[in-house]
C-alpha cells in the first residue's frame, strides 16, 4: 500500500563554504588537527547531552511534522491473560500522560482481537474510580463531549471494526495521568493440533480505494467503510530510556490434564511451571515495543479439557451452551478431485521488502507441491491485477518452472485495490472437472472491508478461498472473515521468522482433510438462536465452537455429521446444560461469549447482498439486533460505546485544552511507502529516536572529512549529505 502523498525528512548538510573551512585545517599538523576536532565534536555532543538532560529522556516524545514541533500524550500498556482450557479472559490496562504544560484531549487508535467480546471499562483518575456504562454510541458520544466542556475528566471507548478500537480522553492534565482499565473475553481457537491466542498491539496502515467502490454497495456499507482518523505513525528506533507505546504482558494458563507445550514464535518469553495444571507466561524482557501483535501457542495434555468440549451456563436471561466440533484425523486422499489453484498475490506498497519476500517462499513451496493433475493460476494485484497467462495452466515441470520464475520477479508498489484482483479470480469460469482453491496472499490493509466481503459473496459461486495473512501486524479481522466467507481457512506468515518451513507448512495445509456440509441433529435439547450459521467447513487439526441458548436443562444426546473424503462421518457429543445459578458465576461468560457469536454473525449478514439473508434482514433490522445485544449484553459494538466522566472537574478551563493523538509504532517488516505520515525524526534528542542533532551531524562529519582530506582520499566538490531519507 502506498501513500498518496509523502512527509519530507530533515537533512543535514554540508555547504561548500564549510568545505573550505575544513580544507583550511588540512594544513594542520595530523595530531593537532585531530585534537582540535576532538574538541570541536566533544563540545558539540555535550551540548546536545546537556539538552537531552534539560529534556529528561523519556519524559516527552516529540516529532517535527510540517516545520512545527509537535508533543505527544505518553502511553504505557500492559495486558494480563487468564487462559482456562481454550476460554480466555483478558485485561488490558492502558496508562496516559501529559508531558506538557498544558491540558489535552487525547485519542488514541489501537487494537483488540478480533473476536473480543469487550464487557467492562473503568477509568482511574486521581483519587477517583468510575466504571464505565454501556450506551447507544451517538449518546455516549454527547456524554463524552459534555464532560469536556465541564472540564471533567472523561473516556469513551469506540469500536470501528472487531479489531479497531478508538479511546478518546478529555482533559488529560499535566501531572495527572488516566488509567484505563478494559476487560474482555474469547475463545482461543484450536488450529493445526494446538491453540492459538493472538494478542494485538499495533493498528497497520490502511489504504481506502475509490469511494464509488463503497457507496455501489450500499449506505450502510458506504458508512461502515469509513475509516477513524489515523493518527501519525511512529518509527520504531527508539532508546529503552522512552516508554513509547511499550507493553509489558503475563499469561496464566491452567488445564487439568496440564500442558505438552508452551510457546511463541513472535516474542521470547519465560514459561514458569506453577504446579501441574498451572503455567505463567512473561515477556523474557519484562516489556516490548508494540509494533508486532504477540502469538502464544499452547497444547494440552490430552486431546480436550472440557468435558467432551461441552461449556453451558444458566441465570436469569435463560441458558447459554457452547458445544465444541472437530474433524477426524482420517482422511482418503485418493478421493481429491483435481485442483484449479489460483493463486492470487497482493503485490502493494506495504507488501514490499520482508512480506513479498514470504509471499514468494510460499509460492516456491506451493507450486512445487502441485500434483500434475491440477491446473494453476497466478495474479498480482496493486493498482489493478494482471495474470502470469491467459488460461489456467497445467501443473508440468516445466510450466511450474516458468510460474516460478514469474513469481520472483514481482515486487510491492502502489495502492491496494482489492477489487480487481478477486475480480479476476473468480469471475473467470471455473473448469469441469476441477475444483477451484484460490489462495489469497495478503496483509488486509484495507478500509473497505464490508465492500469486499460482499464482492466475494457475491462472485464466489462452488470455489474456496484461503486467506493467508503475511505481516506481523495483519488485518486478522478481514482475513478471517474472507476465509468464513469463502468456505476455507485463514493462516499467517511471519516474514520476520522462519520463513522457508512456515511457508512450506502452510502449503500442505491446502492438502489437509476436510470435513464439509456439517450438519447437527439435536433431538430433544431444542436449542435456539444457534451460532454460527452456517456451519464452516473443517480442516485436520481445527476446531469450531457451536453455540447457542436453552430453556431445558438436563442431559441430551446430540449427532453430528458431515462428509471427509467422501465418506459419511458421525460425531457423537452427550450435551449437560446446567441449572439455573447466579449472573456472576464465573460461567458467565460462555453467555458473553454467546452474545459475541450472535453479533458476528448479525455483522456477517451485511456482507450478504438482502434477498440472500437469514429471514432476509434488512440492515436496519441488523442494525437494531446488534444495539440491542451490545446494551443488553453490556458489550462494544459498532453501534454501543463505553464512556466515563468523572465526577469532579480537572480543568477549570477547558476552553484551553488542545487536541492530540497518540502515535501508533510502524508495524515491523512494513515498508515506510505503507505510511502517508510518518512522524520524521525530531529536532531535539529527547524525541526518543537513535538519529544525533544536526550539530552532532556537522561534527562527525568534520571529523570524517578531515580524515579524507589528511589522507588524501577526499574528493573536492564531492560532499555526503548525512541523515536519514525516508
Amino acid at each position: 500500500m502506498e501513500s498518496m502523498s509523502t512527509n519530507q525528512k530533515p537533512v543535514a548538510i554540508l555547504s561548500p563554504s564549510t568545505l573550505q573551512r575544513t580544507s583550511v585545517a588540512a594544513g594542520l599538523d595530523l595530531w593537532e588537527s585531530l585534537l582540535l576536532l576532538f574538541c570541536l565534536c566533544w563540545g558539540l555532543l555535550g551540548s546536545t547531552q546537556a539538552k537531552a538532560d534539560e529534556a529528561q529522556i523519556g519524559g516527552s516524545i516529540e516529532a517535527s511534522i510540517d516545520g512545527k514541533t509537535v508533543a505527544f500524550p505518553l502511553l504505557s500498556s500492559s495486558v494480563a491473560v487468564d487462559i482456562q482450557g481454550d476460554l480466555a479472559r483478558v485485561s488490558v490496562t492502558q496508562r496516559f500522560e501529559n508531558p506538557l504544560g498544558a491540558p489535552v484531549n487525547a485519542s488514541y487508535l489501537f487494537p483488540l482481537n478480533k473476536d473480543a467480546a469487550v464487557f467492562a471499562l473503568t477509568m482511574l483518575v486521581g483519587n477517583e474510580r468510575v466504571r464505565a456504562v454501556i450506551k447507544e454510541k451517538e449518546v455516549a458520544k454527547s456524554t463524552f463531549v459534555k464532560a469536556q466542556k465541564e472540564g471533567k475528566a472523561a473516556v469513551l471507548l469506540t469500536q470501528h471494526r472487531p479489531n479497531m478500537f478508538t479511546q478518546q480522553l478529555a482533559n488529560l492534565m499535566p501531572g495527572l495521568p488516566i488509567q484505563v482499565v478494559m476487560e474482555y473475553t474469547q475463545r482461543v481457537p484450536k488450529l493445526d493440533q494446538g491453540y492459538e491466542l493472538v494478542v494485538p498491539m499495533v493498528v497497520g496502515p490502511r489504504f481506502s480505494p475509490d469511494k464509488r467502490e463503497a457507496s455501489e454497495a450500499g449506505g450502510l456499507v458506504a458508512a461502515l467503510s469509513q475509516l477513524p482518523a489515523a493518527a501519525t505513525a511512529g518509527l520504531v528506533d527508539i532508546p529503552d530510556s522512552v516508554d513509547f507505546n511499550r507493553v509489558s504482558l503475563q499469561v496464566r494458563l491452567e488445564s487439568a490434564v496440564g500442558f505438552l507445550s508452551v510457546t511463541s514464535a513472535t516474542h521470547d518469553i519465560a514459561v514458569e511451571t506453577v504446579d501441574g495444571s498451572t503455567r505463567k507466561a512473561t515477556l523474557s524482557r519484562s516489556t516490548t515495543l508494540a509494533n508486532r501483535d504477540f502469538v502464544l501457542r499452547y497444547q494440552l495434555g490430552s486431546a480436550t479439557d472440557f468435558s467432551g468440549g461441552v461449556l453451558s451456563h444458566a441465570d436469569d436471561r435463560g441458558g447459554f451452551f457452547s458445544v465444541m466440533i472437530e474433524p477426524p484425523e482420517r482422511f482418503l486422499d485418493d478421493q481429491v478431485l483435481p485442483r484449479e489453484m489460483v493463486f492470487l498475490l497482493d503485490c502493494s506498497g506495504s507488501m514490499s521488502g520482508a512480506p513479498m519476500a514470504a509471499s514468494k517462499a510460499f509460492m516456491r513451496s506451493a507450486l512445487q507441491a502441485l500434483r500434475s493433475e491440477d491446473r494453476f493460476r497466478i495474479i498480482r494485484f496493486s493498482d489493478s491485477a494482471t495474470e502470469f497467462s491467459s488460461q489456467p495452466l497445467q501443473a508440468t515441470r516445466q510450466n511450474v518452472a516458468a510460474g516460478l520464475r514469474y513469481t520472483e520477479s514481482l515486487s510491492g508498489s502502489g495502492g491496494t485495490v482489492m477489487r480487481s484482483g478477486i475480480e479476476q479470480a473468480l469471475m473467470v469460469p471455473q473448469g469441469a472437472g476441477f475444483v477451484r482453491q484460490v489462495v489469497f496472499l495478503t496483509d488486509g490493509y484495507i478500509g473497505n472491508e464490508f465492500a469486499i466481503l460482499r464482492l466475494v459473496e457475491r462472485e464466489l459461486g462452488d470455489a474456496r478461498l484461503f486467506a493467508l495473512g503475511v505481516g506481523t501486524g495483519v488485518n486478522r479481522y478481514l482475513l478471517d472473515e474472507l476465509a468464513r466467507t469463502g468456505r476455507g481457512f485463514a493462516r499467517y506468515l511471519d516474514p520476520t521468522g522462519d520463513v522457508e518451513s512456515l511457508a512450506a507448512s502452510l502449503a500442505t495445509r491446502l492438502r489437509t482433510p476436510l470435513l464439509t456440509d456439517i450438519l447437527i441433529d439435536w433431538g430433544d435439547m431444542e436449542p435456539t438462536e444457534v451460532t454460527p450459521q452456517p456451519l464452516p467447513d473443517l480442516y485436520a487439526g481445527d476446531s469450531v465452537r457451536v453455540q447457542g441458548r436453552y430453556s431445558k436443562p438436563g442431559r441430551y444426546p446430540v449427532r453430528i455429521t458431515g462428509r471427509s473424503g467422501g465418506e459419511l462421518v458421525e460425531l457423537p457429543v452427550d450435551v449437560l446444560l446446567s441449572e439455573s445459578v447466579a449472573r456472576d458465576a464465573p460461567g458467565q461468560v460462555i453467555a458473553l461469549l454467546w452474545a459475541r457469536s450472535a453479533i458476528k454473525d448479525a455483522m456477517h449478514q451485511l456482507s450478504i447482498p438482502q434477498q440472500l439473508r437469514v429471514n432476509e434482514q434488512s440492515d436496519e433490522a441488523i442494525t437494531e439486533k446488534v444495539t440491542a445485544l451490545g446494551l443488553d449484553y453490556s458489550l462494544a459494538t459498532r453501534w454501543t460505546s463505553f464512556v466515563a466522566v468523572s465526577e469532579q472537574v480537572v480543568n477549570p478551563d477547558p476552553g484551553l485544552a488542545t487536541d492530540a493523538q497518540v502515535p501508533n509504532a510502524q508495524v515491523k517488516g512494513v515498508s515506510q511507502a505503507a505510511y502517508p505520515n510518518l512522524v520524521a525524526p525530531p529536532t531535539s534528542a529527547h524525541g526518543g529516536y537513535a538519529a544525533p542533532e544536526p550539530s552532532t551531524w556537522l561534527g562527525l562529519g568534520l571529523l570524517a572529512l578531515m580524515l579524507m582530506l589528511w589522507f588524501g582520499v577526499a574528493q573536492p566538490g564531492v560532499i555526503t549529505e548525512p541523515g536519514r531519507q525516508v
